[in-house]
């Protein structure tokens, strides 16, 4: 009785674990958050610099852990940074510490208000170790790929307008949505390079830290390794304004699913 006991716990516990792994994956975003269409001249200023978003993550309704996204003024650059750290319940059997930062030149994006010079994800999920980074060469077309645990260092053509799993997030905030129709974006990851659908699904109206907010609906089709990637489909709901601020995101996990929640920040 007691060794089943032992057992029925020890699957709870990697239930939770596979389900916070999941959203963490997905979110470092977290992160969020998302990408697309036509671009509009006049909505470069959708998001405000700097901007700084705070989300508790939660699974089943339990609070499993915390996530910011961030983008920091560099002068002739700017920083965009997310991380997602583990509850310290979870901790106790399961740490999770993950940073994912990109730095974009300014003015140097035919559309966009920057592009993606550094990319680079850190992630400590248990015993699990990542150290990636994306170093992109725009004037050669080129994308140097290196995994600082293993050494290896490979380069892969790219074109102009190709986004970082992280940096797509703001690009994809200045973007015109309209319920139906997809969009398309390039983004280089995982020594791929991705063309990825989002589905601008409905719009709708929900309760947020900002009070009851119309939003619309996305969802990327993603399919590398980065901050959306996962098994489930994944939604994220954008305030249906000037500044597309990503409000709720929530995806299908093994058990139930994982919802990040806006809940503090500077915007």
């Amino acid at each position: 009785m007691e060794q089943r006991g032992k057992n029925r716990a020890g699957k709870g516990r990697s239930r939770e674990k596979t389900a916070f792994t999941a959203w963490l994956v997905f979110l470092p975003a977290i992160c969020f958050s998302l990408w697309w269409g036509i671009f509009s001249a006049d909505a470069a200023g959708a998001f405000s610099i700097p901007e700084r978003l705070v989300y508790d993550l939660t699974w089943t309704g339990i609070k499993a852990g915390t996530a910011t996204l961030e983008v920091v003024d560099d002068g002739d650059s700017m920083r965009v940074i997310s991380t997602a750290n583990s509850a310290n319940w979870i901790s106790v059997f399961y740490t999770v510490e993950d940073r994912v930062e990109t730095v974009l030149a300014r003015g140097k994006s035919a559309i966009f208000m920057a592009q993606p010079k550094n990319y680079r994800i850190r992630i400590r999920e248990g015993r699990h170790r990542r150290d990636k980074e994306i170093i992109f060469d725009h004037p050669r077309k080129k994308a140097v790929f290196i995994n600082h645990l293993d050494t290896e260092k490979k380069e892969f053509t790219i074109h102009e307008n190709v986004f970082d799993p992280l940096s797509v997030l703001y690009y994809v905030r200045t973007m015109k949505l309209e319920v139906g129709k997809p969009v398309f974006v390039d983004i280089f990851d995982s020594k791929k390079l991705w063309n990825v659908e989002i589905q601008v699904l409905r719009k709708e109206r929900i309760s947020s830290i900002m009070g009851d907010v119309n939003t619309i609906v996305i969802k990327p089709l993603m399919k590398s390794e980065g901050i959306f990637n996962r098994k489930g489909d994944l939604h994220i709901w954008l305030t249906d304004d000037e500044k597309r601020i990503p409000v709720r995101m929530q995806t299908k996990v093994a058990v139930g699913s994982i919802t990040a929640t806006l809940v503090s920040g500077a915007y």
